[in-house]
């Protein structure tokens, strides 16, 4: 009788070994699931940019049909007068964490004459500092910095920031 209550304890309970391979399992499978659930997600992130960005563009001509130019610079908000291009008047908020979109209309620095006209995500307070920005963990973000942006070229010589140079960090997202 003894030996029976001994065989039937054995067979529902585990060893220290067998547990502890469980939970190195689940901890690899863990690993594994998190890292791909990552790669997806900056992977729609990037998606959703290169819409709204031409959504964006094309509310951005039409105001240009509409009025005769582009609006003035915004720095990290929305155009005045763009509301009414927009679907439901929403300028909307870049897909990063901590990203918002800004829209750009500059004298290029190289000749003092010529605008550029591009729509950037910027991931950084205005003046910083680095320890408050929020970039992508995407291999072209390396060696992003404070002005670094990803950025939608519509017309000029677009680069990441206007007081830098078109070689200075940035992405582009429909430059050749």
């Amino acid at each position: 009788m003894n030996k029976l209550k001994k065989q039937k304890r054995s067979m529902f309970s585990f060893t220290l070994t067998e547990l502890l391979v469980t939970i190195a399992i689940i901890g690899i499978l863990s690993v594994i699931i998190f890292f791909s659930v990552q790669g997806a997600r900056e992977r729609s992130y990037m998606a959703r940019v290169k819409s709204e960005m031409r959504n964006i563009e094309t509310a951005l001509v039409l105001y240009s049909e509409k009025y005769g130019g582009y609006p003035a610079d915004a720095d990290r908000s929305i155009p005045p007068g763009l509301e009414e291009f927009l679907a439901g008047g929403i300028f909307p908020s870049a897909p990063w964490p901590g990203s918002i979109y800004d829209w750009d209309n500059w004298i290029n620095p190289d000749d003092g004459v010529s605008h550029i006209f591009q729509i950037s995500v910027r991931f950084c307070p205005i003046s910083g500092p680095l320890s408050a920005c929020h970039f992508p963990r995407e291999s072209w973000a390396s060696g992003f910095d404070i002005d670094s942006s990803v950025y939608h070229c519509i017309y000029g010589s677009c680069r990441s920031h206007v007081s830098h140079p078109t070689t200075y960090p940035g992405y582009c997202l429909n430059c050749d």
